[in-house]
């Protein structure tokens, strides 16, 4: 009887192996700003990611330098839902509260 209580509990997965999901599942939905390699911003809404790191946003605006002669110094076009893989991304931010911020960065790898 103890050997099946104690391998029970051993397939119900802990609370701490849960948190990162349930941090990321707070940001669905947010505006995210991500910058990738050659410099351009991709402004929109998050809608996932995957296990690779590998970010989709929803509704996206992007934004890049023009160096020619301009009134505006950057340029922006709307995409619509893009993925960014993550060996492009440089930058990431996420429009949350600061408590929020510093949980984020424990997502870092």
């Amino acid at each position: 009887m103890e050997q099946e209580a104690e391998r029970s509990t051993n397939i119900v997965p802990s609370t701490s192996d849960l948190d990162p999901i349930a941090r990321v599942r707070k940001l669905l939905f947010r505006q995210m700003l991500v910058g990738v390699k050659d410099g351009r911003f991709f402004l929109g809404n998050f809608h996932c990611i995957d296990k690779q790191g590998n970010i989709i946003l929803q509704d996206t605006v992007e934004y890049r330098s023009i160096r020619r002669s301009s009134p505006s110094p950057t340029e922006q076009r709307c995409l619509g839902m893009i993925l960014i893989p993550s060996s492009c991304r440089t930058s990431c931010h996420v429009d949350c509260s600061i408590e929020e911020q510093l949980s984020l960065i424990q997502l870092k790898a």
